[in-house]
């Protein structure tokens, strides 16, 4: 990763920063339980999952304005409206009206969802949120409760996917948060990279990879010939096919930022798509102040895609996600906010353009969806399906 500079990162205050030392002399004595080196994909799973500990799991607050990244349910409603519209005619072709989301950050995009469906009068017949964070569990049911008041009554949550699953499933934004391996080729051998102490600092470090799953994958995937290092996310891939073999008919809709593989391993990509958020800051230190930066990856979809075959799903669709919301009615979602010059409109207007805008969310977040079954109306991907790069 490279381009983002940590030097521009606010301080955290005293109290974030004791967290963060403690985050940190947890992960040095896991580092010395390991023998002196612990591979990135544990690193990144102790940072953001560690209990009591890390970012996803603590207290801190991570989502909105006041939090380290906007996603694009907290920039507006019409990001939930909208999808509502693709959710809606998977549950048309499927038995019950369900809607599973994994990992439902601050609960925004299933008050919208459920408000878009109950609006139409064809409502979820359960909202069921996976979501391993007791305090991310507090604050959706208090958002849902707040935005969605009349729907709270179809929602549950749980830590353990049903076992069979009719309707829709939602990621957004949930793969990149996924930990992944890094892999390095240089001089014709493989290397693991990892973290170890040095002076008391976490620094970088590098082993002989030992997965020949792992080499033959990096293999496959990098560039053919050079020096190069890259993620690889064998977690992500086996989610989706672990969610994919539990849905007996519907579709899995995933909303992340990524390329298909011929992109992501492009060789000037040396480096890979590593990045860390803090205060709204992206920077490319993995280790600026563990526990209350956030780190993610960007997502391989051909893998995904992949993954999802695996378990007997069919790709119905890949496009951006500024063809996708288009296709699906934003602008007309648009329209009904007001009179183009008012203010409630021009509010939801910039929004429109972060989530649209080449430059910014419109072509970098991509639309994935895997189906089992047929009859169903692909609407957001009429336009322009790019399941032809994957």
């Amino acid at each position: 990763m490279s381009g983002f500079t940590a030097s521009s990162v606010p301080e955290p205050d005293a109290d974030a920063r004791a967290h963060s030392d403690r985050m940190r002399a947890e992960i040095a004595r896991a580092i010395e339980a390991a023998g002196g080196f612990l591979p990135f994909d544990r690193y990144m799973q102790m940072v953001l999952y560690a209990p009591g500990l890390g970012y996803y799991v603590a207290g801190a607050r991570k989502f909105g304005s006041a939090g380290d990244f906007v996603t694009a349910p907290e920039l507006t409603p019409l990001f939930g409206r909208t999808l509502a519209a693709q959710v809606d005619l998977i549950l048309d072709a499927t038995r019950r009206r369900e809607i599973v989301e994994l990992g439902a950050g601050s609960g925004k995009l299933a008050s919208d969802l459920l408000n878009a469906l109950a609006a139409i009068g064809k409502p979820a017949s359960r909202y069921l949120i996976i979501e391993v964070s007791p305090e991310l569990r507090e604050r959706q049911r208090a958002t849902i409760g707040r935005l969605a008041p009349s729907e709270l009554k179809r929602v549950e949550w749980t830590l353990r996917l049903p076992d069979r699953i009719e309707g829709a499933v939602v990621m957004n934004e949930v793969l990149d948060a996924i930990p992944v391996h890094l892999v390095a080729r240089r001089g014709g051998a493989w290397f693991e990279r990892g973290v170890s102490v040095e002076s008391g600092r976490l620094i970088w470090a590098e082993r002989p990879l030992r997965d020949a799953r792992l080499t033959a994958v990096a293999a496959m995937r990098f560039p053919a010939s050079g020096d190069y290092a890259s993620e690889i996310n064998p977690a992500a891939e086996a989610l989706v096919e672990h969610v994919g073999r539990r849905l007996g008919a519907g579709a899995l809709l995933i909303v992340d930022y990524g390329f298909p593989r011929a992109e992501y391993y492009l060789p000037e990509r040396n480096g890979g798509t590593l990045i860390g958020h803090y205060r709204h800051r992206a920077h490319d230190d993995p280790f600026l102040w563990p526990g209350l930066s956030d780190l993610s990856a960007h997502v391989d979809f051909t893998a995904i895609a992949e993954a999802g075959e695996r378990a007997g799903l069919t790709v119905a669709g890949f496009t951006t996600q500024a063809s996708f919301l288009l296709a699906c009615g934003l602008l007309d979602r648009l329209r009904e906010t007001g009179a183009p010059e008012s203010l409630a409109y021009l509010r939801e207007a910039s929004a429109v353009q972060t989530l649209t805008s080449i430059s910014r969310m419109g072509e970098l977040f991509k639309v994935l969806a895997l189906v089992r079954g047929e009859g169903i109306d692909w609407k957001g991907f009429a336009p322009a399906d790019r399941s032809h790069r994957l």
